[in-house]
């Protein structure tokens, strides 16, 4: 059998797998490409020079002695970065190749910066006809460290979110991306990294935007034809914080804009900051290539808060108010609202209303009153994540199970009741239903729905079904 750069690399990751964690293997070496061997020297490509310093920090011994095995004394390693313009050698082990000196790759792999055509940055931000190029950061400062409470819930993202604060693309947290369910912090937390880097680097150029508010930019561009002056603006900033990015789903234009921005900002040592309502893993209709830079660095999740942070959370809200308040109270309040922090706080402001404008004194009466009509009325949405994981729970069966393509009766009913009730308590299209839901098509998604429907009429059980589940979504 001959011996390729493929079999090579394919026996080395046999033994790099067995000697650490299957994350960490899935994170580092799944992306990695053999290019060639030649002698002792395999090339093997690898996403970015981030990517490459990551290896040679931290798996340097592994790939080595992985590499000797295969190729014996003498053996060489060679990067061949997808993304980079210079080169430099390390140790005599390894050497990385510049993108200009590697052979045949397609102007999409060289990732050639776009420059404007036009000389006067056009700034999406800028009304038409005012010329000032200068960029507002449209950060809020009351979004700050100082009232982003810590807990063990926030940590690891506050923490992450302090350290890049402090040295903007010069962490390996890069991108950092925050995610986690509605009203838990992630945008507070996004515009406090924000306001924390304007304060200790006034000169760096700080942007906050939504991803929905890029997607129009982005639209808006492609009418007027100023789509390279479009990404060029952005590659000029050097910290970019891009909220609510699963909002880019299924927009393949702005995805492939973004992309460009992206690797220019990333290869030029910019700081990439963003937050979604789920993981990267759990995120549809996101290409592929884009997800993978998004795992880059590093993704924090934001909890939902224990009853010691939801209790200072109040505590810090009242101070910063200048309001007091009994102790009974705000652990009333703590222990009744679990859900998030926005419903927490969006409570204590309704009892301190009720007493300023009824005149009347905060009572636990008082409280219990405005605490039970809070959390009626502002009921949260149900996702359809949620949906498929208390389905799945109730049918003694995992979410990968609901989702897959077997024909088995109770799975497909199982799936269907999924389909039915994301139709009935979510906002989400037929279309998006069926993607998040193994993939599927609208078509399928109404099938269902009528299925389910036809069901409840005919078959008992199958009712019963649709009231346990309904009990739980209500």
């Amino acid at each position: 059998m001959s011996v390729t750069a493929r079999s090579v690399w394919d026996n080395c990751l046999t033994f790099i797998k067995d000697n650490i964690q299957p994350q960490a293997f899935k994170t580092w070496f799944d992306p990695i490409k053999p290019v060639r061997l030649t002698d002792k020297s395999l090339s093997i490509q690898v996403p970015s020079k981030f990517f490459y310093e990551w290896l040679e920090e931290h798996y340097i011994t592994l790939l080595k002695v992985a590499l000797t095995r295969e190729l014996g004394e003498g053996a060489k390693l060679v990067y061949v970065i997808k993304m980079e313009n210079t080169y430099g050698n390390r140790e005599p082990f390894t050497e990385k190749i510049p993108s200009s000196n590697r052979g045949q790759m397609t102007p999409q792999e060289m990732d050639v910066p776009i420059k404007s055509k036009n000389p006067q940055l056009k700034n999406p931000f800028v009304i038409p006809g005012i010329r000032n190029i200068k960029i507002e950061s449209q950060l809020n400062p009351n979004y700050n460290f100082e009232n982003f409470l810590e807990g063990d819930s926030n940590r690891l993202a506050r923490s992450a979110g302090m350290a890049v604060a402090n040295k903007p693309g010069g962490t390996s947290f890069n991108p950092l991306l925050i995610f986690g369910g509605v009203g838990l912090g992630k945008t507070h937390l996004a515009h406090a990294i924000g306001v924390e880097i304007k304060d200790k680097y006034p000169d760096r150029t700080v942007l906050y935007i939504s991803a929905e508010k890029f997607t129009q930019q982005y639209i808006e561009s492609v009418k007027k034809n100023t789509r390279n002056d479009f990404i060029h603006f952005y590659q000029l900033i050097d910290v970019l914080l891009i909220d609510d990015v699963q909002f880019l789903s299924g927009k393949s234009g702005t995805q492939d804009v973004f992309f460009h921005i992206f690797n220019h900002l990333h290869q030029n040592g910019k700081q990439v900051i963003l937050t979604s309502d789920k993981a990267p893993v759990d995120m549809q209709d996101i290409e592929q290539r884009l997800l993978s830079r998004f795992k880059w660095g590093l993704s924090a999740e934001l909890q939902t808060p224990d009853y010691e942070t939801r209790v200072s959370i109040l505590k810090n809200k009242l101070y910063r108010d200048g309001v007091e308040m009994p102790e009974e109270i705000i652990d009333y309040v703590a222990k009744h609202i679990k859900t998030n922090i926005r419903e927490l706080e969006g409570a204590i402001i309704s009892l301190i209303a009720q007493s300023s404008f009824n005149k009347k004194e905060v009572t636990l009466d008082l409280a219990q009153k405005v605490v039970e009509k809070f959390v009626k009325n502002t009921k949260r949405e149900v996702s359809i994540d949620y949906i498929q994981k208390v389905v799945s729970d109730y049918f003694e069966m995992d979410v990968a199970t609901l989702q897959s393509k077997t024909r088995k009766r109770h799975i497909v009913q199982a799936r269907q009741l999924a389909m039915y009730f994301a139709k009935k308590y979510t906002k989400a299209s037929l279309a998006s239903i069926g993607s998040q839901i193994g993939k599927r098509d609208h078509a399928t998604v109404l099938h269902a729905c009528k299925t389910v429907d036809n069901l409840a009429e005919t078959d008992k059980q199958f009712r019963k079904y649709i009231d346990d589940l309904t009990k739980k979504f209500s």
